[in-house]
């Protein structure tokens, strides 16, 4: 056989390269059912995963309420169309806003205590998933699964209205542990007794105070419980409270609040939306309030002053007796009243106005102009009353006094229950439309179906991902054209045989099991044992071809190498060695690997007396060469392990052995240690004929291959050819897409026994 002109790899173009994208797809599809008992696995412990947390997670309900907002009318006739053209921002949003404010969201926490967190101690995992499947009846609690009495497992109840720590102490965890009936103690979160009390009763010590309402829980039963800052609760709230308008300009506000108890979440919505409108309705009625109070603070002083011209009024009829008013000074004093009367309303206007607007303002520049009209037709009066005689100007006086008195607290009386009626019939521009609902029995989370349909997806996703980084961190040759690609030609291809390792390691373990041990020595002949198995029907077409490159050889010897250890050169010079003994040929196996050989446990012998003892002339060669069960196959073991392999087979002993062997037998096999390793197989190879290197089907780099080639060229080594070892099936690469794949390693050929 004439050994194949190395040529330029740039000029050659492989069989996968030539491969269109088809035939790439086909392939990233076998790599994927090479490895499909890692994407089941995968999937498989994920879908697991998916389900489990599915139907152990605790279940979330959302409550929902639905509010309106009414439009208000403009405050100025025609800005309605100037909005619309400007496109005015909804109504909603800000009522949106105003919502989820702190006064409205402070609101719920302080009514339900929102900023006190306590919940049961459950037992990791499925503890909460039993409790909630626990269906108690009155003061009924779950009997504790093994002996775990400190856990909650259902029926447990707490209600904790007040709980105040120390400032430095917020947020942080403490521990209330139940007692009987219904005392407890709580346990700092260092876990040190801080006090101890009973339900009902507040309990106070080291600057903690304490209000459980209902307790109800078996003896040694743990709460965790802790207090937050007021505003970390409002955050915490405004960040879970959902609050969105349906349609555009709908006016529609639909509330949202999950949580995973349904009550808990329908009670704070229906207070949101609750002091939300009475807020709402506050804000339509503050300026009534405002002018309410205003009056409420003026009519003490109105009456005072009423009371005041009553009494002079009275006093000044006895002292002056019985006095008429003229006819002319009664129309003048119906007048003057009258001009009073409007001057003090335009008196306690003004304090309105003050508090309203600024000086600058129309509304107060108009109220100084009827300011000044009234006063200028009271001076006009004031000369006229000055013709009266001194007793009727002296009595219209008082008289004037008192009836401006009595008609400015008249009209104060009348104003107040008028601004208080509006007050109370105001009404806003928001209603609750719907109270807040919860449909228990579809909780919002978990999505159950969807969280295991996710689950299976993403484990499935993960095994193919961890395949195809394996794929491409796996640097290992796989296919022969690869090979021959850098000038080595593929001699044999031998397929990984799992029989091998049942006669290893015990026909009990699967076959499964035995793929996943590596680097393990045969210690059976796999050749004699079972000689019908694929691997050796391999190694006999290896034989047809070593028989045409031995015949251009120097000499009968034939040296087996390899780049790295764990490769199977060994296995395949024993086998290659039975494969040729049994057909007639006289064959000696050396163990040259002087340092790890283990050639002899092959052939169940020792390794004593062996190549190192006749290097070192203590044994003679003929009692060396050591017999076989299979006829005309003699095996020659490493010996003793020597203290310096190397030198030793620089010697003149080893040509004298090789060149004494190769007259007495028709071919002779050295087994060498890994060139890459050391450096015994340049030496080892300069003698032999034939020299031919084994490498392991998904373990050696190509580059590590063409270095290994390099190496024994640069000792005038020429590499015959390579054996590809240990190849797997496949659904792709070399499996099913070099030459005849593997269809013939599926029949084995054995006698008929009758």
């Amino acid at each position: 056989m004439t050994t194949p002109v190395q040529s330029n790899t740039s000029d050659r173009t492989s069989p996968r390269q030539q491969q269109d994208d088809e035939i790439d797809l086909l392939a990233l599809f076998g790599t994927l059912w090479n490895q499909k008992l890692i994407i089941a696995a995968s999937t498989a412990i994920f879908m697991v995963i998916g389900v489990s947390y599915a139907l152990l997670a605790t279940p979330v309900f959302r409550a929902n309420a639905i509010v309106q907002v009414e439009e208000k009318s403009p405050s100025l006739p025609g800005m309605s169309d100037v909005t619309e053209m400007f496109g005015g921002e909804s109504a909603a949003v800000t009522e949106i806003e105003l919502l989820k404010s702190r006064k409205v969201i402070g609101t719920a926490v302080d009514d339900l205590n929102l900023d006190i967190l306590v919940e049961p101690h459950y037992f990791p995992i499925i503890g909460q998933a039993i409790a909630r499947r626990f269906a108690a009846e009155a003061d009924e609690v779950n009997t504790p699964l093994l002996g775990f009495d400190s856990y909650a497992w259902g029926g447990e109840d707490i209600e904790v209205t007040e709980f105040n720590v120390p400032a430095s102490l917020f947020n942080e965890g403490h521990t209330i542990i139940a007692g009987n009936g219904g005392s407890y103690t709580l346990l700092s979160p260092d876990g040190d007794e801080i006090l101890s009390g009973q339900q009902g009763v507040t309990a106070t010590a080291s600057g903690y105070s304490i209000y459980i309402g209902t307790l109800k829980a078996r003896e040694g039963t743990e709460f965790s419980i802790s207090r937050q800052r007021r505003l970390s609760a409002i955050i915490d709230l405004q960040e879970l409270l959902g609050a969105s308008e349906r349609g555009k300009d709908s006016g529609i506000i639909a509330l949202s609040l999950e949580d995973t108890d349904p009550s808990h979440a329908e009670n704070i919505l229906n207070v949101v939306a609750k002091t939300y409108l009475r807020q709402n309705v506050e804000r339509q009625s503050a300026e009534a309030a405002k002018s309410l109070d205003f009056l409420k603070e003026q009519l003490p002083t109105i009456k005072k002053d009423l009371e005041e011209a009553e009494r002079k009024f009275n006093e000044y009829q006895v002292q002056a007796g019985s006095v008429n008013i003229s006819a002319e000074a009664e129309a003048l004093l119906e007048q003057v009243v009258e001009i009073e009367s409007g001057i003090a309303e335009l008196q306690l206007k003004k304090a309105e106005l003050d508090r309203l607007y600024t000086r600058d303002h129309p509304a107060y520049q108009a109220w100084r102009e009827q300011m000044a009209e009234q006063r200028s037709r009271k001076e006009e009066f004031s000369e006229r009353i000055k013709g009266l005689p001194a007793t009727q100007q002296e009595l219209l006086g008082l008289k004037r006094d008192l009836e401006v008195g009595t008609e400015i607290y008249t009209q104060m009386l009348n104003n107040i229950q008028e601004l208080d009626i509006v007050r109370a019939g105001t009404v806003g521009n928001v209603r609750i439309v719907d109270d807040a609902a919860v449909n228990v029995e579809e909780p919002v989370k978990p999505k159950k179906a969807l969280i295991a349909v996710i689950a299976t997806l993403l484990g499935g996703f993960l095994g193919v991902a961890i395949v195809l980084v394996r794929a491409a961190l796996n640097r290992g040759i796989e296919n022969p054209d690869d090979l021959e690609a850098i000038g080595l030609p593929v001699y044999a291809s031998i397929p990984l045989s799992d029989e091998q390792r049942k006669l290893d390691f015990g026909s009990r373990r699967s076959a499964r099991h035995l793929r996943k041990i590596k680097n393990q020595h045969p210690t059976v002949l796999l050749a004699h044992r079972n000689p019908t198995d694929i691997t050796i029907e391999a190694l006999r077409s290896l034989r047809t071809s070593l028989h045409f490159a031995m015949l251009e050889a120097s000499n009968n010897i034939m040296m087996i190498s390899g780049p790295s250890p764990n490769v199977g050169k060994s296995f395949v010079s024993g086998n290659l060695a039975a494969v040729i003994a049994q057909a007639g040929q006289r064959v000696l196996l050396i163990d040259m690997d002087l340092r790890k050989g283990y050639m002899h446990k092959m052939f169940d012998m020792g390794p004593e007396d062996g190549v190192s003892d006749v290097l070192s002339k203590r044994v003679d060669l003929a009692k060396a060469i050591k017999p076989t069960k299979i006829n005309e196959l003699f095996v020659l073991p490493r010996g003793a392990i020597p203290p310096n392999p190397s030198e030793l087979l620089m010697s003149k002993g080893l040509t004298e052995l090789l060149e004494t062997v190769s007259g007495q037998y028709d071919l002779v096999i050295v087994d060498t240690p890994p060139i890459m390793a050391v450096t015994d197989a340049a030496i080892v190879g300069r003698q032999c004929g034939v020299t031919m290197i084994v490498a392991r089907f998904g373990l050696n780099p190509i580059k590590e291959l063409e270095v290994t080639k390099q190496r024994f060229e640069q000792n005038g080594i020429t590499v015959k050819g390579v054996v590809l070892n240990a190849v797997e099936r496949r659904a792709s690469g070399y499996g099913y897409g070099y030459g005849y794949g593997y269809g013939y390693y599926q029949y084995e050929y054995k006698s008929d026994k009758s």
